[in-house]
């Protein structure tokens, strides 16, 4: 039987090396700026940066970090819910809601209030509470929708 699980990388080193190749992958960003923000969660005092994996079994099957920058215009928020990813394969089966639940309970957890993401998708995040606030822009200059989750703190 598979065995679905989240894990928060800084409380598990030895994934430190799969999970800045696995982000780096699929969001198309240099893997040192990963490995960097990864290895720097793994000893800061502060609560931001935090890196998080799904696993089935040991094979990385989604992700999420909580962060205190998503490369945008809104530098007035945080901290953000970035690089949310569920594998092709495996979705549909309700991961990826999972993964956000996940992180506004660790958000709660680091004591924030609020949560917030960037994106350009329409509809899927307001089906699990998330509220569209506005925009902002990323570093490519292109106009992206900002949205807000209380964490219930």
């Amino acid at each position: 039987m598979e065995t679905i699980r989240i894990i928060a990388v800084r409380d598990n080193p030895k994934y430190v090396d799969r999970a800045a190749d696995y982000f780096a992958a699929k969001w198309g960003v240099a893997r040192c700026i990963y490995l960097d923000s990864i290895g720097t969660s793994m000893s800061t005092n502060s609560h931001l940066p935090r890196w998080y994996l799904m696993l089935k079994d040991d094979e990385i099957i989604g992700s999420y970090g909580l962060i205190t920058n998503d490369f945008n215009s809104r530098q007035d928020l945080w901290p953000w819910l970035a690089a949310l990813y569920i594998e092709e394969s495996e979705r549909g089966s309700g991961l990826g809601a999972r993964l956000l639940a996940h992180g506004v309970q660790e958000a709660a957890r680091l004591g924030f209030e609020t949560v917030y993401l960037f994106t350009d998708h329409i509809g899927y995040y307001e089906k699990y509470g998330w509220t569209y606030i506005g925009s902002g822009y990323g570093v490519d200059g292109e106009e992206s929708r900002v949205y807000e989750r209380g964490t219930g703190k």
